[in-house]
């Protein structure tokens, strides 16, 4: 089985155990793996948990500065783009990392373009200086980290020269990227997917990680490391058993007490519950082996996958491939069976943001006739499997269990409940439940799940500090900001990563002599599947595009809109040119992973 990160918490839920408990399978995962996994890793090893965001997004207007990492999010997260410019209102700085000059960096007080790959050196290099400059909190560092020792000795190999050498940006700008990021109280980092789809991406949000913890800028107020994900539901996606490793809650499949409790809520033997499977592509890549059919759920990965034309020859691999699905993506033409099921506006469900904030999103529209939402598919067909019970059609039926199986666990929601988030707007995880959460669900008036515009008015505020605590006699009111008192480790304490520069995975030849980065517009989503159906925006964003600077265009005989075939060791791409000085020029040493050809394309 093969999952979204657009799926409901309520269907991601139900998918992970219709795999465990009707097919008996190990084998299922979901496109986040593509996405923000790598933040995941690290966020876990320093921290102890992932969520994307330990804090709320109204906190980041309110730091002192941000650094954002490999973020295009006036393109990619346009909404929250206001937070960035109420930011630099009142005062504060906003540093953005991007080898393209993008819309995003436009707003930027400072704008560091490294050579692409090399987001590793650049962490390390502003960690340097923050201790030889005599930056480091070492009282923080001393109460509430360990391992420090070992990751500042890896820092101090990467020294200002070396780091400008590596990376292409000057030693002054990175001085004032220190300045800028230690003068304030209070500051932030945030990565996407430049520095976290990369072979070392959990190593380089390390180091990123460790800039915050050096300066003390983690479980405190108004400051942080934080992941921006990148679907409607990457955070709840990856919470409740759609990844291969994964039981609800965000619990670990290889813990035996996990098992037992989660087994309990699903009726079964806990030693019926299949280990760990294999991850994403590691699934894909097996397709037409010893896997022989699929069921794909809310992705696309014939366009969206790693090297998706070998991807795509895996899937032809199948005996039998059924796929769900709103529209008919590239991945479903190629399927058996098509189910039409109900798309995001013909369904009540919750999903769970960026920042761990559980949100109700109600059915605006009846779906076509005929057409059933995956809830109801899985309850079919597990009922046709011989699984009579425990696949109900109903969301918030399925919520009800969501929340008995993720008590206790990290991403805990037993606290939580429809009606709540239709009275407050949404809940931040973990909210454990407590004597109060029912009674107050059960006193809830008629209408309450009607009232989310009303709840605007009267739910407390992000910051109210009583948020972040459990009142005495209350339902616990959820947890805007982790980490205040302590980390989620063993011990309490945050964790430095000792890590150094590397190359990339493929060093460059002189058969392919460019590097290559990727981007996305703001008019098509994803893989498109859905955007691409829609004239206005086809209008406004027809195709892909190859920006070249106009150094490379020159050396290739590339102009404005001509055919570039862009080829790298994965496959080949042919799409038209733009000339920009936006695009880091190409240095005539340069050695890299890919090759671009101009003129006419066979």
């Amino acid at each position: 089985m093969f999952g979204g990160g657009g799926l409901t918490n309520e269907k991601a839920y139900a998918l992970g155990k219709f795999a465990r408990v009707v097919l008996g399978t190990s084998q299922i995962d979901y496109n986040g793996r593509f996405c923000m996994s790598s933040a995941a890793a690290a966020g876990t090893r320093a921290f102890g948990l992932d969520r994307g965001l330990p804090f709320p997004l109204e906190d980041i207007p309110r730091t002192g500065c941000v650094i954002l990492v490999g973020s295009n999010l006036a393109e990619t997260m346009p909404p929250a783009l206001r937070f960035f410019d109420e930011l630099k209102a009142n005062g504060g700085t906003l540093i953005v990392v991007d080898p393209r000059r993008t819309r995003t960096a436009d707003h930027a007080d400072l704008h560091l373009a490294p050579r692409p790959g090399t987001d590793l050196a650049l962490a390390l290099g502003l960690l340097h200086l923050v201790v030889a400059e005599g930056r480091v909190d070492e009282e923080y560092v001393d109460r509430r980290t360990s391992g420090w020792e070992e990751a500042r000795a890896a820092a101090m190999a990467h020294w200002p020269e070396y780091v400008e050498r590596v990376t292409g940006v000057p030693v002054p700008q990175l001085r004032e990227a220190v300045r800028l990021f230690c003068a304030p109280e209070a500051a932030m980092v945030l990565t996407a997917r430049g520095p976290e789809q990369q072979s070392k991406g959990t190593d380089t949000v390390g180091a990123w990680i460790n800039l915050c913890l050096a300066t003390g800028r983690a479980g405190r107020p108004l400051s942080g490391y934080g992941c921006l994900t990148g679907q409607g539901n990457g955070q709840g996606g990856r919470e409740h058993g759609q990844k291969a490793d994964q039981l609800p809650g965000y619990r670990k499949l290889t813990d035996p007490a996990a098992r037992r409790h989660v087994a309990e809520v699903w009726g079964v033997d806990p030693d019926r519950l299949p280990g760990p499977g294999r991850s994403a592509y590691e699934l894909l890549d097996a397709l037409g082996t010893d896997i022989r059919s699929l069921l794909l759920m809310g992705s696309n990965p014939v366009v969206s996958a790693p090297r998706a034309a070998h991807v795509e020859e895996r899937i032809r691999a199948l005996d039998f491939l059924a796929v769900c699905d709103v529209v008919l993506s590239e991945t479903a033409a190629l399927a058996d069976v098509v189910l039409p099921v109900t798309q995001w506006a013909e369904e009540t469900g919750t999903t769970t943001s960026l920042e761990g904030r559980v949100l109700l999103r109600r059915r605006a529209v009846a779906p076509p006739r005929g057409v059933r939402s995956d809830l109801y598919v899985m309850h079919e067909l597990a009922a046709r499997l011989g699984v009579e019970k425990g696949f109900p059609t109903d969301p918030e039926e399925v919520f009800e269990e969501l929340r008995r199986a993720s008590a206790g666990g990290p991403a805990d929601y037993s606290g939580i409940t429809y009606r709540r988030l239709a009275r407050e707007n949404g809940v931040f995880w973990p909210c454990p439940a407590t004597p109060e959460t029912e009674t107050a669900a059960d006193e809830a008036p008629e209408g309450a799940e009607d009232a989310e515009d009303a709840s605007l008015d009267t739910a407390a505020p992000a910051d109210d500090p009583a948020r972040d605590t459990e009142g005495a006699g209350a339902a616990h009111p959820g947890t805007p900001r982790l980490f205040l008192d302590r980390f989620a480790t063993d011990d309490g304490r945050a964790r430095f990563a000792p890590v150094s520069h590397r190359p990339v995975a493929e060093e460059p030849d002189d058969e392919y002599p460019v590097l290559l980065t990727t981007g996305r517009v703001v008019a098509q989503y994803q893989s498109g599947a859905q955007t691409r159906r829609v004239a206005e925006l086809n209008a406004a964003a027809p195709g892909p595009f190859v920006e070249l600077h106009p150094r490379l265009a020159a050396r290739l005989g590339a102009a404005e809109g001509d055919p570039v075939a862009v080829v790298s060791r994965r496959g080949r791409a042919v799409a038209p040119a733009r000339i920009t000085t936006g695009i880091r020029r190409t240095p005539s040493s340069c050695r890299s992973t890919g090759r671009a050809r101009a003129g006419p394309t066979p």
